[in-house]
């Protein structure tokens, strides 16, 4: 990490998560799926150092090792030294899983030979594209996984790890390996998109997905980070974005720069079929996105109130979609009245969480609670902001601390 100081407390709840089931006998295998630069490589490193048996670490992110025969003698290693550890096993850790070649099925295959054979090797994969992740666990792996999510850095952990102030999150976001360079605005600002975002987009979407017009991902990405925090209907980006397709093109990507955990498209509030009929509502995942893609210095986006109000809202709206509850984060919009955030009850009896965020910015929109409360009246209610609870209080806590 950047500091050897953030690196001691290092994300304490994830960690003693993975290293409990890592001392656990052998029962899963344990996924890691999460966005680029949030430490999982880090975490898995560090359990690997406390678990105390033999270990392997192997990382299939350089293309040259992706042959077809590398998983297997990676695995073979893991043997190794699950038998060297005696009845205390042995565990493998294997990096960038995704970007092998049918990377499922031949877990699978190992997987069950172990146990068929009884060896003790615990296996831990790590993966930074999620929704690829999880389409190999879904399809080959049903069973015999157990999935740690690893989200954006959070306030409280860029503020103990890193001392940064509110403002700063708000501006720098979540990514600890840049926590460095702030002092250089220029340097962060290309370590974010060269390193990160261009890598994100070039390694884990476009070599692993079929994407027909990788222009437009990128233009809509830009777009999007641009426009956080605001609802745009499909119609208004086909007119933005040149060759667009159409907007089953545009759903589609924005899929898959949520399944890189980088932007999302929040569907508004409501059944499922007005749901998927919705326009989205834009949310960059992590507000250095939009900071680093504007070119705005902190000096100048904290004088820009409208653009500092919506990466307020963002930091908002991210917190809860990087949170357990990511698919129940909506908003509600009724003619000229919205509701910023809407989490949906997680059963059918639950009542509704709906947030507003008093920001300070301009607003094509009037605010929504009331109209919302009378639609619902057994929803709860948040204001953020202004009377409300303050933003730092509501970054401090956990989502479930506001979900329930």
């Amino acid at each position: 990490m950047a500091r050897a100081g953030a690196k001691k407390q290092y994300r304490r709840p994830v960690y003693e998560t993975i290293l409990a089931r890592a001392h656990e006998p052998r029962r899963f295998i344990q996924v890691l799926a999460g966005p680029r630069q949030v430490g999982k490589t880090t975490l898995a490193r560090q359990v690997m150092d406390a678990v105390g048996v033999p270990a392997h670490f192997a990382s299939a992110d350089d293309p040259a090792l992706r042959e077809s025969g590398w998983l297997e003698t990676q695995w073979e290693i893991g043997r190794l030294r699950a038998r060297n550890g005696g009845r205390a096993g042995g565990l493998l850790v294997m990096d960038e899983i995704q970007k092998i070649p049918a990377w499922s099925e031949s877990v699978k295959r190992l997987w069950d030979e172990d146990t068929a054979d009884g060896l003790e090797l615990r296996v831990m994969l790590l993966g930074s594209a999620p929704l690829l992740v999880q389409k190999g666990l879904t399809e080959s792996l049903a069973g015999r996984f157990e999935l740690i999510r690893v989200s954006h850095w959070s306030f409280p952990e860029m503020r103990d790890g890193f001392g940064w102030s509110l403002a700063q999150y708000l501006f720098f976001g979540g990514y600890p390996g840049a926590a460095d360079l702030i002092g250089d605005e220029e340097r962060w600002r290309r370590y974010l998109l060269d390193s990160l975002v261009e890598t994100t987009l070039a390694r884990d979407v476009l070599l692993l997905t079929r994407v027909d017009k990788p222009a437009l991902l990128r233009q809509l990405f830009r777009l999007g980070c641009e426009r956080s925090a605001e609802v745009v209907p499909y119609s208004r980006m086909l007119g933005r974005l040149s060759d667009a397709g159409n907007t089953t093109t545009l759903a589609h990507y924005l899929e898959l720069l949520a399944g890189s955990g980088m932007l999302t498209g929040l569907p508004k509030y409501g059944p499922a079929p007005r749901q998927r009929a919705s326009s989205p509502k834009l949310l960059a995942l992590n507000t250095a996105l939009m900071t680093a893609s504007s070119g705005r210095s902190f000096t100048d986006a904290q004088a820009d109130r409208d653009f500092w109000g919506r990466l307020v809202e963002t930091a908002v709206g991210a917190h809860l979609a990087n949170g357990p509850d990511a698919d129940r984060v909506g908003y509600w919009k009724e003619g000229s009245r919205e509701v910023d955030f809407v989490v949906a009850p997680r059963s059918a009896g639950g009542k509704p969480l709906a947030i507003e965020v008093s920001s300070g910015r301009q607003r094509d929109v009037q605010p929504g609670m009331a109209a919302f409360e009378r639609a619902h009246p057994a929803a709860r209610k948040l204001l953020i902001g202004g009377r409300g609870m303050g933003l730092e209080e509501f970054l401090s806590e956990p989502v479930d601390a506001w979900v329930g």
